[in-house]
């Protein structure tokens, strides 16, 4: 049997950096198990079988600011790194 776990980042920007949202999915054999969504501010569970990781997560203040501080570090900063390139390219 072959178990697969992946995750993935996502910046959403509305009206440029005016506000911006950043959503990281953990995913286990294709089913979404819980996720950070920065609008909410910590880890939800999205299964019952994450619910302890969940809650072992948002006990961990270094990862959770580091999570919130994507928004500025990872999301913003490429951002504007990129929009000159890819408004020049239009």
């Amino acid at each position: 049997e072959v178990f697969q776990h992946s995750s993935k980042a996502v910046c959403h920007h509305f009206n440029g950096t005016e506000r911006v949202r950043f959503l990281e999915k953990y995913i286990y054999n294709r089913q979404l198990y819980l996720h950070f969504d920065s609008d909410v501010g910590y880890f939800v569970a999205d299964s019952p079988v994450s619910e302890s990781a969940v809650r072992y997560l948002n006990s961990q203040s270094e990862i959770l600011e580091d999570r919130r501080s994507a928004v500025d570090r990872y999301c913003r900063h490429n951002y504007e790194v990129s929009t000159p390139f890819l408004v020049g390219r239009q």
